[in-house]
């Protein structure tokens, strides 16, 4: 998503810094791990029907919330207008209902609130942030953006070029470069292949009517998923709820995403690029967030790679070798697919010694497994690091949304270490034969590496 503080900056001045500055050592209250794990989250319901999840907390005179259209993210954008929930997201703040884009972005400076809008591949988000002093009149703004955006002709064409500049300035970041098209070879055919952001020509030929049909299309009460966390009641709340989200449309018009899985028939992909150091991008399917061994996934890939410095794959790669600064991995589960998902960044002449290291480090852990030691250190490093996600009211507000988004149900910040300390070597051992036997990496490198070619 575009850089929404330098937009306001080009249009009202660069005071918002201090305003920033100010609501982040608000909100940078930290709670403990104890008032973590005894949090409270209330089901709320509004007068008009709308449910969202609140947490109370009066400590801090300010209020954050969260919210998802579930399902409208980025593999909804019709073929060949690639980009276009991109595209939304950077113009709901450009001016809505009688506010020109100057006059909307002066009044959010006025108001000392934060609003922004990002896509995801399978939800479009919204993020707000107000004292509650000026929350009345913050949430009027936020009600305006939401159901009345304007798409005016001169802030879509500033909103194109800083679109198209993003594009470009990708084309030559062989980090960006190497996970858009793993994606698009991995996913060939399907809406995850396709570019998020947008391609020049897709962007270039975009619209008001296409932005217009996609806020119709996306934005309804049934899809909503609303979190709150600060200094508001539930009474209060469920006005707010029906002041911002009262009036849209009762059911959103998504378009059904077929289920897939990562695949290609060529499993090594080359982009050359003049580079130094090649960007390597690699992965396989995994198991759904649902899936019931989808907890013992999420602490093998801790062992492997997922744990910054302690990981096998980091010991391997970079403290033994020297090969790399750095190579990880994770478990990334979508709605319509799943994937074990890595990376590593090397010398031109070591791309290909770094993959036989990762490729022999993932049949040694489905061969053996891992160790004790291992399975009792990530179970510390999982279960003691997750209070630490619930440090201030912005990142509980993070938290919540995702559970909502994967239906995790409230319980699961109360259950989710006992589920990881329930994993038992037998259950990684299983695991990692499913993820990795039998199973050959699909891999994307950009750059120019020493000895590979596209192909196999």
């Amino acid at each position: 998503m575009l850089n929404s503080l330098s937009r306001r900056c080009a249009l009202v001045g660069c005071r918002m810094p201090l305003v920033i500055a100010l609501l982040a050592a608000l909100a940078a209250v930290a709670l403990s791990s104890s008032r973590a794990e005894a949090m409270r989250i209330q089901e709320v319901r509004s007068p008009g029907g709308i449910s969202a999840w609140l947490v109370e907390e009066h400590s801090v005179p300010l209020m954050a919330m969260r919210f998802a259209f579930d399902g409208a993210g980025s593999a909804q954008d019709p073929a060949g207008k690639e980009g276009l929930a991109n595209f939304l997201s950077s113009i709901l703040d450009e001016g809505a209902g009688d506010l020109t884009a100057q006059a909307f972005q002066e009044r959010m400076e006025e108001l000392a609130l934060r609003m922004s809008f990002d896509d995801g591949r399978d939800a479009f988000y919204g993020s707000f942030e107000t004292l509650t002093a000026n929350r009345d009149a913050a949430v009027q703004l936020l009600a305006l953006a939401v159901n009345k955006p304007r798409f005016d002709p001169e802030a879509i064409e500033r909103m194109r070029k800083q679109q198209l500049a993003s594009l470009a300035a990708a084309a030559r970041d062989p980090t960006r470069l190497a996970s858009e098209k793993w994606m698009a070879t991995a996913f060939a055919g399907h809406p995850y292949g396709r570019p998020s952001n947008g391609t020049t020509k897709s962007v270039s030929e975009l619209n008001r009517a296409d932005l217009q049909g996609v806020h119709k299309r996306s934005f309804a009460r049934d899809n909503l998923r609303v979190v709150v966390v600060g200094a508001i009641d539930a009474k209060t709340l469920g006005a707010l709820l029906d002041t911002v989200f009262g009036t849209l449309p009762a059911k959103a018009q998504i378009s059904p995403v077929s289920a897939t899985e990562p695949k290609a028939a060529q499993k090594l992909n080359v982009i050359d690029m003049n580079v130094p150091q090649s960007v390597v991008r690699f992965g396989l399917p995994a198991m759904a967030r649902k899936d019931k061994e989808f907890i013992p996934a999420f602490v093998l890939n801790t062992i492997l790679g997922g744990a910054a410095f302690t990981s096998r794959l980091y010991r391997e790669v970079r403290d033994k070798r020297g090969l790399a600064y750095g190579v990880d991995t994770s478990i990334m589960p979508m709605k319509h697919a799943s994937v074990f998902f890595g990376g590593v960044a090397t010398k031109n002449e070591k791309v290909s010694e770094s993959l036989d290291v990762i490729r022999a480090e993932l049949k040694r852990i489905t061969d053996d497994g891992p160790t004790a030691a291992e399975l009792a250190d990530a179970k510390a490093y999982l279960t003691g690091s997750f209070a630490l996600r619930f440090d201030t009211n912005a990142n509980i507000a993070n938290q919540l949304l995702w559970m909502q988004v994967e239906g995790l149900g409230t319980g699961y910040v109360d259950e989710r270490n006992a589920m990881i300390d329930a994993v038992t070597l037998d259950d990684l051992k299983r695991v990692a034969k499913r993820l990795f036997a039998g199973h050959e990496l699909i891999v994307t490198v950009v750059g120019k590496p020493k000895g590979l070619a596209s192909g196999g």
